[in-house]
């Protein structure tokens, strides 16, 4: 019985070790943030704060995921942050300028950004251009448009119905709903998980390991939405970005353009000569991404009630440092929706600790470019141990 009893410990004590590894990132933002609440003596966990964390995360976080696409395919895109900034201005000029509804600017700025990634995609995908050449002409180019269209001033403001896509909160029974609804689904996703692992054979973690693994992701999203209604609730941007993870995740794991896009970045010639058409594939994702930067630049532009010249400016480093740290590869074929998600989180509280602190920019630049390049470098290693 003690031998038993032995081994169910040390069984236990196994998964926990792995489980902790597939959780590192979450467990260094647990580490960052009681940094960051230290060192600001607690304001960082006030639920103003918490609550705006989360509001900048959601546009950051969305560019992230169109980023995601383009860096699991083994690309990059310069230009992000230049056509978030520039749709952004267009959404400005629609409902400034021509007055325009809410329905009408939105899809308006799709559009354009459906151009933008489709002229992206051609030089890309069918021309052969590489990538850092391509979107970082369009870099300059589209920041260049931007100030040509808002002659560097700003365009405000913006009517109350679009300011709320920005600055708009859910009301205390939604945030609830929200609150179970994402556990449920969190829940379910783990134990389905787990079965899917047992059915084919892999190495499953104990019951016990699983069950506080529910508990915990139970607890955290109930506490975190309970702080938030400290303040006014759950931002309608976070649904946005949540909603939009839930359903690149779906594609990437349930539907042939997913698998597709990973067989592209783990190996192109492999996935052309398997019958995939890469070139349609790599195309499409950069459509995505410009329009995941599209939407990124409503949310921005409803924030701020404003459209500027120097929006976006250096987002796009944001969103690929935010893929690097959630566990994506620059050489293509590894990334999560969920380590992104984080990523971004990482990359937005940082920015937000920092500001509390009141950090000079040039130490923020230094901080954030360090933490990227020591992302590289644990992808580089990993890779090389896995060799």
């Amino acid at each position: 019985m003690e031998r038993s009893n032995t081994y169910g410990f040390q069984k236990v004590f196994g998964d926990l070790k792995t489980n902790i590894r597939s959780y590192t990132m979450v467990i260094a933002l647990i580490i960052i943030w009681c940094i960051l609440g230290v060192l600001t003596k607690g304001v960082f966990f006030l639920p103003r704060n918490l609550s705006m964390l989360v509001r900048q995360t959601a546009g950051t976080g969305i560019m992230t995921l169109g980023m995601l696409l383009i860096v699991i395919t083994g690309g990059i895109d310069l230009s992000a942050g230049s056509a978030m900034g520039l749709l952004g201005g267009i959404a400005a000029c629609c409902q400034v300028w021509y007055g325009m509804s809410v329905g009408a600017t939105i899809l308006t700025v799709v559009l354009c950004g459906v151009l933008i990634g489709a002229w992206h995609g051609f030089w890309i995908a069918y021309m052969k251009v590489p990538a850092f050449v391509a979107t970082l002409g369009s870099q300059l180019a589209l920041r260049g448009v931007l100030l040509g269209i808002t002659k560097s001033v700003t365009i405000a403001p913006m009517s109350d119905a679009f300011k709320m896509i920005g600055q708009g909160y859910i009301s205390t029974a939604a945030s609830w709903l929200t609150a179970l609804v994402f556990s449920a689904v969190a829940v379910g996703l783990i134990i389905k998980g787990r079965g899917a692992k047992a059915r084919y054979g892999f190495e499953v973690p104990n019951w016990s390991v699983v069950g506080v693994e529910c508990v915990m992701v139970t607890g955290l999203t109930l506490a975190f939405v309970f702080i938030l209604l400290k303040y006014q609730g759950i931002p309608i941007p976070v649904l946005l970005m949540l909603a939009l993870a839930a359903v690149i995740v779906f594609v990437m794991n349930k539907t042939r353009f997913g698998r597709s896009v990973y067989a592209l970045g783990c190996n192109r010639e492999a996935s052309d000569l398997a019958g995939l058409n890469t070139r349609r594939v790599e195309f499409l994702v950069y459509v995505l991404e410009a329009v995941f930067c599209g939407i990124a630049g409503v949310i921005l532009t409803a924030r701020l009630n404003a459209g500027a010249s120097s929006a976006g400016e250096s987002a796009e480093m944001d969103a690929i440092a935010a893929c690097v740290i959630g566990g994506a590869s620059l050489s293509g074929g590894v990334g999560t929706v969920v380590g992104a998600v984080i990523g971004a989180l990482v990359m937005t509280s940082l920015d937000n600790g920092m500001s509390l602190l009141n950090t000079e920019n040039f130490w923020q630049y230094i901080i954030k470019g360090m933490i990227l390049l020591a992302a590289v470098c644990v992808d580089i290693l990993t890779k090389r141990k896995g060799r």
